[in-house]
């Protein structure tokens, strides 16, 4: 009877996830700016200030996120993707000297954030915060490339956990990061991204707007897919992919809800779907 119940509750549990996506999904469509970039851009709005002077543009087009969000979102891909084909379902942290030098790229993250921050303050609200000296002018390429190395820690931190919570056979003996070759090489290949940036090439930035915005929604679903299957008690019940169709869609529609939430809060909040002015 009991497992009659359970079975029950859990072909139910599958309905609802199918039908809680496809209302989310359809009213995010319906309420948010049309055409593929404003689609982009609505996920952007979730997550990012949006300032036009620290982004990125394409000749008057800006990119969805700011300089800072695209790098970061960028390096996180780049990590995942590295991590995936290297590790495939290693679980375990890399050595405590690659998390040492990640902990510079949290520290410069901060320092170059906390910097330029205090820079936008004086632009907008000149007084007091005048005799505050700024380290360095802040720029965008700082901001890319400290949003980068930000990318890459996340990357690393998240891959362990998520395999670590979905797979029945993850190996915790070895790293996605096995060594500092592996790790110079991910370093490499985003030194390479950041630099072709920065090149303005609409053919380098239309694909990295692609990519940092599905970074949003990549990074979010896999957060909450692992709180999914721990809510639901399903950890380490996996080992093919396939099997994953339901606490992937159910984290990614918590990532829907969480960011139309969001973009309707700020909507309501601003008026516009456009990024904070740095005037007034």
């Amino acid at each position: 009877m009991a497992k009659n119940t359970l079975k029950r509750i859990g072909a139910a549990s599958k309905y609802l996830v199918v039908l809680a996506a496809v209302l989310v999904f359809t009213g995010w469509l319906i309420y948010t700016p049309p055409g593929f970039l404003g689609k982009l851009d609505a996920i952007a709005y979730a997550v990012c200030h949006l300032i036009a002077e620290r982004s990125f543009h394409i000749g008057s087009i800006q990119l969805p996120l700011c300089a800072r969000c695209t790098g970061m979102y960028l390096g996180a891909v780049t990590g995942l993707v590295f991590q995936s084909i290297n590790g495939g379902k290693r679980s375990k942290v890399p050595s405590w000297s690659i998390i040492a030098v990640l902990l510079v790229f949290v520290v410069a993250f901060g320092v170059d954030g906390i910097n330029s921050y205090l820079y936008l303050l004086k632009q907008i609200r000149p007084g007091i915060l005048q005799s505050i000296p700024n380290i360095y002018i802040p720029n965008n390429t700082l901001r890319l490339l400290t949003g980068s190395g930000m990318g890459l820690v996340m990357a690393v931190m998240l891959f362990p956990a998520f395999n670590q919570s979905i797979w029945t056979d993850y190996d915790d003996t070895r790293s996605g990061l096995p060594g500092w070759k592996a790790f110079s090489l991910l370093l490499g290949i985003q030194i390479i991204f950041d630099l072709l940036v920065m090149t303005g090439s609409p053919l380098i930035l239309y694909p990295v707007a692609l990519i940092s915005v599905l970074g949003v929604l990549l990074l979010l679903t896999m957060v909450y897919t692992i709180v999914w299957v721990m809510i639901t008690g399903q950890e380490n019940k996996y080992t093919k992919i396939w099997q994953l169709w339901l606490p992937l869609l159910a984290g990614f529609t918590i990532t829907m809800i969480q960011t139309f939430g969001i973009d309707l809060l700020r909507f309501w909040l601003t008026g516009t779907w456009g990024g904070f002015p740095l005037g007034g």
